[in-house]
């Protein structure tokens, strides 16, 4: 009997995990499924590109997988269920339940509205493809002196606004955020990225909280309305709902509570990864929803998964951060580098070169997807008997 791993969700995350464990585990021990709504891999990093009308390079899974022996399953997750260990899933109206042995849930986030009145109606989001082409045939539209208005002083909304006003310098271009402009920064940052804006003649609003979106206008918080054609939200992420409704234990905002090798703390059998778990990083810190943290997550869970079957060493990697790399249009970037539990130091990389190292950053992203060894020499180990069916192994904390 094949010991039955499933894949949640082919971001980052999910697609570096199921590519890591086909590489770690014997094709005759493990039978490894990647259930995906979509067939090709979403470089959501890139995003505000596609939505600027640039065109992204396609990443079908079926040839990012082919002869690795991940089972690709292209169908949208409707239910899981941890006490009977299956999943439900549907494609063109027809539903199916899988069962699976060790379950790996990377089913990530989208945008988070806050429940502020009129978001959902008329403002716009690029936290998903569909999302930014929809943006993207807005922007279109637009003539020569239309508003667009982004809401969000977070990397997405830095990254848009910059991109949107660099591709379409003919629009009046604004960025409203609710403190002040790269509050995380460190000054050096803080002041390229106050220089780009003017630069690209993009309006500010600080200390501006959004309250209400309406046709045509941004209400604030003081009573004022910001004149507004296109509205882009981007004030976060909110996570997936499936867990939710789960016997999983997760945290306020529905993420799965893990240990330190990405296992839930309440059901062993499952693993999260991704802006779906709540694991804990350097300085005792919940790691951010991104990319960054996604990529060293997969491993970890991997690499734990493939000990624990086969009776091998228990990975011990570190889950910290380096940098913050931001896009500011495809001319300039700001590197920010940062400490091990994410808070800004004094250094920082700006300009052209920061825009190079960021567009490496996303290559490289990319490529770790459909290469996740990243070099390492793959051993195939066997899966033994008592370690598949769960006889226990110590873990870290």
């Amino acid at each position: 009997m094949q010991h039955r791993i499933i894949v949640l969700g082919a971001g980052y995350a999910g697609a570096i995990a199921a590519g890591r464990l086909a590489g770690r585990l014997r094709r005759q021990d493990v039978a490894i499924t990647l259930v995906n709504a979509e067939p090709d891999f979403v470089e959501r990093v890139r995003m505000h590109q596609l939505a600027t009308g640039q065109k992204l390079k396609p990443r079908p899974f079926s040839k990012m997988f082919a002869g690795t022996g991940v089972a690709l399953k292209i169908a949208q997750v409707t239910g899981v269920d941890v006490d009977r260990k299956t999943v439900t899933v549907e494609r063109a109206g027809s539903t199916e339940r899988l069962g699976y042995d060790t379950l790996v849930y990377a089913l990530g986030s989208a945008w988070n509205t806050h429940d502020v009145p009129g978001v959902a109606e008329h403002a716009h989001e690029i936290a998903s493809r569909p999302g930014a082409l929809r943006l993207r045939a807005r922007l279109a539209e637009l003539r020569t002196g239309q508003r667009v208005v982004v809401v969000g002083g977070g990397l997405t909304g830095v990254e848009a606004v910059t991109e949107i006003a660099e591709s379409r310098p003919d629009l009046d271009v604004a960025l409203a955020v609710a403190d002040g402009l790269g509050a995380s920064l460190s000054p050096k940052g803080r002041a390229h990225l106050r220089k780009v804006l003017h630069k690209l003649k993009i309006t500010l609003y600080e200390h501006t909280e959004v309250t209400g979106v309406e046709p045509g206008r941004a209400l604030t918080a003081d009573g004022d309305a910001i004149p507004a054609e296109v509205t882009l939200w981007t004030t976060g992420f909110a996570v997936h709902p499936i867990a939710r409704a789960t016997a999983l234990e997760v945290d306020g905002t529905g993420r799965i509570v893990v240990d330190g090798t990405m296992r839930s703390v309440s059901h062993p059998d499952v693993y999260a990864i991704g802006d779906a778990a709540l694991a804990i990083g350097a300085g005792d810190k919940p790691l951010r929803m991104s990319c960054a943290s996604g990529t060293p997550m997969a491993w970890q869970a991997a690499d734990s998964i493939a000990a624990r079957l086969t009776g091998g060493k228990m990975p011990h990697a570190p889950l910290r951060y380096f940098n913050q790399c931001i896009s500011l249009g495809r001319k300039e970037g700001l590197i920010q580098y940062v400490t091990a539990d994410d808070r800004a130091v004094r250094a920082a990389l700006t300009g052209r070169l920061a825009a190079v190292y960021k567009e490496v950053v996303c290559k490289g992203a990319a490529w770790g997807v459909a290469n996740p060894f990243l070099g390492m020499p793959v051993r195939r180990r066997p899966v033994t008997r008592a370690h598949a069916a769960g006889s226990p192994v110590k873990s870290p904390a």
